[in-house]
Formats: C-alpha cells, structure tokens, sequence
C-alpha cells in the first residue's frame, strides 16, 4: 500500500507557479490576480478562505478578501460580482459556498463571468468540461487528477466507480475520468443515494473516488485486493481530544480499507491541498489568458 501525498504534491506544485509567476512578471507581465467573496462567518469557508489567501502569497499572486456580513442581500451581492467582472485588474474571483439561505446560489454562480470563473462551476465551464473542450476545471475533481498523474497511477480501461453525484465533484469527477486523455480513458460507474448493490459496484472497481460525505461509508469488504481508493470526504467530527472539538472523517474506513489498496489518500494531507492548489492553477491560467483569450 502506498500512502498518496496531496500534501507534498500541493507544495511541490506551488513551487511550480510561483517560478512561472516570477518569470512572468521578469518579463514585464502582470502577476495574476484573484479575489475571493466570502459572506458570513462560517467555521469550514473561514478556513478555506484563509488556505486561498495563503496558497496565494505562496505562489506569488496579489489576493484581495472581500467579506459581508450574513444579511447581504442578493441584489448587493449580485452587483458586486459585476463589479469583479468588470475589473480589469482581477484575473479570477470566486465567491465562497455555501451562501446564506435566502440568497440563490445557482444565480450567483451564474451572474459570474465564466471567463474568470475559477472555481469552475460556470454552466459554460461546466459544459465545456463534457464535450473535453478547455476550462476552468473544478478544483477537487482537477486535483485528484493531478495526483493520478503524479503518481503514474495506470486509469486507460479501467474501471472506476465514483460515489457521488454532485455538481461539484461526482459529475465533473466522472466527466474526466471517461475522457479521451491521460489520465482518463477509465469505465466509469457513478453511484448514488438511489444505486442498488452500492457495494458490489465497488468490489469490481480498480478506482474507487468516494465523494458523499458520509463518513467511513466504503467498507473493506467494498474494496478489492490492489483498488486505487481517492477519499474526497471532509466531514466534521466531535472529538473532545482535539483543541479545535472536532476532527476531519473521510468517507472511506482508512485503517481496516488501506492494507487492500495499491494506493490510498489519507484525510486530511490528501485530496484537500490539492482542492486549493487546482485553484492557484486555474487562477495562473486566467492571469495568462491561456484558456479565453
């Protein structure tokens, strides 16, 4: 079994962007820009937001953190991401989900200019990313194809099976998975709260990429001998020994799943630096104009 390292690969890679970003600017370019909405207080978009701001510094970006309290109305908010849109010197911005309940987070997203849609979850994004055009790629599902990559882990007919179907994550998961590319070229079977014989879909599975958030839902007895298991699940625990009062669960059962798999992802140090790393490239290429002129 061996252990995948989002981590190191998330630093390594940010190492990477900011030699390009300095090469940039060295050679009279602008260093690229992105500005993240944040509305309210919430415990995990705090500390999401302030890994963007990090990871930006580290890369070598200019960010600007724009915050509002939880009784922003639609409307104010709506002309603020005009506002973005229209800001010659911001290359990407992302607005933080999820929104307060009163405000309609599809029209938020979409109001967006997909053009410096960095999180990636623009219909017009999205849509390219089905036909295999380029895109702003969905942070989560681009990272764990990073570390596919990265990890020469072998995807050309295998098969896979996604566990999830979200907008985020298992559509775009599976979307990249099938397509003609490496990694890529995988069988793909997406389950979901309505599949039947969930754990036998999995027990035939060379790749398994587990995206319910719900923890330890993927048995050992899910799980064949040499799987490839990617665990994208990140859900808060109570854990009294902890300074915080919590703990991040994956969605696979880590200790008794690992010694089955060839290759597994640990939660946390796995997909989550690679969330936000995915973010940093997509950020790079707005700021190169590399995918809309």
């Amino acid at each position: 079994m061996q252990l995948i390292d989002g981590k190191a690969i998330a630093a390594q890679i940010k190492k990477e962007i900011a030699t390009e970003v300095e090469q940039i600017i060295a050679g009279g370019g602008k260093r690229p820009h992105l500005a993240a909405i944040l509305v309210g207080h919430d415990g995990g978009s705090e500390t999401y937001v302030a890994s963007k701001v990090k990871a930006c510094e580290e890369c070598g970006f200019i960010s600007t953190l724009i915050r509002y309290e939880e009784d922003i109305t639609e409307e104010q908010l709506l002309y603020k991401v005009q506002e973005l849109n229209n800001d010659p010197d911001i290359d990407g911005f992302i607005v933080q989900l999820p929104l307060p309940k009163h405000i309609d987070e599809q029209k938020i997203t979409e109001a967006i200019d997909y053009r410096k849609d960095v999180d990636g979850f623009h219909p017009i994004n999205v849509g390219r990313l089905s036909i295999g055009l380029p895109c702003f790629l969905s942070a989560t599902p681009n990272g764990i194809m990073e570390l596919l990559a990265r990890y020469d882990i072998e995807t050309k007919g295998k098969k896979c099976v996604v566990l999830g179907r979200s907008n985020i994550v298992g559509k775009p998961m599976a979307s990249l998975m099938m397509q003609k590319s490496l990694p890529g070229d995988a069988t793909v079977t997406v389950c979901h709260s309505h599949t039947e014989n969930i754990a036998e879909e999995c027990r035939k599975a060379d790749i398994i990429i587990a995206a319910l958030g719900q923890p330890h839902f993927v048995k050992a007895d899910m799980v064949k001998e040499g799987a490839v298991v990617i665990d994208v699940g990140t859900t808060r625990v109570n854990d009294d020994t902890r300074k915080s009062g919590f703990r991040l669960c994956g969605d696979v059962d880590f200790d008794n799943v690992a010694p089955k798999c060839s290759y597994i992802t640990p939660v946390p140090g796995g997909v989550g630096p690679m969330t936000i790393v995915s973010l940093m490239k997509n950020t790079l290429l707005a700021g190169k104009r590399e995918i809309y002129k």
